[in-house]
């Protein structure tokens, strides 16, 4: 099972490092900003869940990580000299993916580490939403957690379901998948029928009394 948790978090980190280049792309950034944008984006969510669960943080041990951000990164470069336009789904694509990854190997280290589910399925949101929410400030854009469509909700949507389907005795590996598919499909199907949850109206006005 370390294998296969070792490999989602490397997924994981790939995809927010190709969603951070893609973001950095989108900015006009230099080669230094490429690499800060990347990695605050693909380890940030991460690093803050080690440090609540007081574990070494996962890149400080394993510098492989490293490698797979400054490989996708790379990559992403030389694919994007190759188009003439940017659409923005490309990033929003990427970024869903990193947020299904992020958010079960968050989840599931939690669990490994004797958390209660509750506070599983907030760490796991933490892992998904952190990293981009980083990578949004820097960018001096709204992050994506704050804007109305579906985001962090599709983190504690496919949490809740890791502890369903564990609770009916399914295998680990079957948890971490339909909570990866979940989360995906929740976020997908936010940024193509613009789900979200209810908002302040904004013709409501608040008056001083």
């Amino acid at each position: 099972m370390q294998t296969w948790l070792h490999w989602i978090d490397l997924a994981g980190v790939a995809v927010f490092a190709i969603a951070g280049t893609l973001m950095a792309y989108k900015k006009h950034m230099d080669g230094f900003g490429v690499v800060v944008l990347a990695s605050v984006t693909a380890i940030g969510g991460g690093t803050l869940r080690d440090m609540i669960l007081d574990r070494p943080v996962f890149w400080v041990q394993d510098p492989s990580f490293f490698y797979v951000i400054t490989l996708a990164a790379f990559t992403t470069i030389i694919w994007l000299r190759t188009q003439k336009t940017f659409p923005l789904r490309y990033l929003l694509f990427a970024d869903a993916i990193g947020l299904a990854f992020f958010n079960v190997i968050g989840l599931q280290k939690a669990l490994t580490y004797g958390a209660s589910p509750m506070i599983a399925i907030a760490l796991g949101t933490m892992t998904g939403v952190f990293g981009g929410l980083i990578r949004d400030v820097i960018c001096q854009e709204i992050p994506l957690v704050l804007r109305s469509e579906i985001y962090a909700t599709a983190c504690i949507f496919g949490g809740a379901s890791y502890i369903t389907a564990l609770h009916l005795e399914l295998n680990t590996l079957a948890c971490m998948s339909i909570c990866f598919c979940l989360t995906l499909a929740a976020r997908l199907g936010a940024i193509k029928w613009h789900w979200h949850l209810p908002v302040f109206n904004p013709h409501d006005s608040v008056k001083d009394e």
